[in-house]
């Protein structure tokens, strides 16, 4: 496990006339979307991953207490042997609890606690959490729970930035538009929309991307198919992401590049027939849409 070395750990201490930079604090982002089923464990998952193949550090903190899943779809459920609670209630350390990944030796879980309630959690206590993880990573993704309530406020309270998921559905779009309500002046959300079907949109059965954001107006990060092998993937815990064969994989790490600070397109897919689900292209180029 990685694990930063403080300057009193050094033996050789710098020059007088030389100061030593301070590191830079990790990037808190929040997954969330206010309606389940969208697809924020599997984003975040996928994200991670996308980001620590690019040399990042990079924690995943399960924030859905009583029904985590993050370790399954990462494929380490069994190396899960502390929780968010676990730390939060001063039983082991950070180093103690977070476990490293299978793939990507950058990439580290903290699982969330399997049998125990949301209000369990000392939301203040989980802003000091975040805040400590961001002094040791790159990057912090929090996976937040479905709903507004408690379990929200938990991944929310010590986040900066967030990422909104939402599937081509009035609902999911009506919940990801009063989840950007309640994050307010705080920070702009980015959007993913997720599972999207080319041949529906094409009908005029399923929302177009266009459709959606002209609801929630939000900066476009990315747009992610509904590819088969997603479901596959997370139920062998290999994250797509890994797979240089996968359109998935590949707009998730275009994703990623842009997270990272690249200019490059968000990913999307065409409505034309042509490749698996169509081709990936670019829309709106990465600007916000108003």
């Amino acid at each position: 496990m990685h694990v930063l070395q403080s300057d009193a750990s050094i033996t050789p201490q710098p020059a007088p006339s030389r100061s030593r930079s301070p590191q830079p604090r990790g990037r808190a982002i929040v997954v969330t979307s206010g309606k389940g089923g969208v697809g924020k464990t599997t984003t975040t998952a996928n994200l991670g991953t996308a980001l620590a193949q690019r040399g990042s550090r990079v924690a995943l903190v399960d924030a859905d207490v009583g029904l985590r899943n993050l370790d399954i779809v990462l494929g380490l459920e069994n190396r899960v042997r502390h929780h968010v609670l676990d730390i939060l209630e001063d039983r082991v350390s950070i180093e103690d609890a977070v476990v490293a990944d299978k793939w990507s030796p950058t990439l580290h879980l903290l699982a969330a606690a399997q049998a125990r309630e949301k209000d369990d959690v000392d939301t203040d206590r989980m802003r000091e959490l975040v805040a400590q993880l961001c002094e040791r990573y790159e990057y912090v993704l929090i996976d937040s729970p479905a709903g507004i309530e408690k379990g929200f406020q938990n991944a929310v309270v010590g986040a900066d930035e967030a990422i909104v998921v939402c599937t081509p559905e009035v609902s999911a779009v009506r919940d990801v538009d009063r989840v950007v309500g309640l994050l307010g002046s705080r920070f702009t959300p980015q959007l993913i929309v997720n599972r999207v079907r080319p041949a529906l949109v094409k009908k005029g059965k399923m929302l177009s991307v266009e459709d959606v954001n002209a609801i929630l107006r939000l900066p476009l990060l990315g747009v992610i198919a509904d590819e088969p092998d997603v479901i596959v993937a997370a139920n062998k815990g290999e994250p797509l992401a890994l797979r240089a064969d996968s359109p998935t994989g590949a707009a998730f790490r275009a994703i990623a590049a842009r997270l990272s600070g690249e200019e490059t397109p968000a990913p999307t897919v065409s409505l034309e027939p042509d490749g698996f689900f169509g081709k990936l292209t670019s829309l709106f180029g990465g600007r916000r849409s108003k």
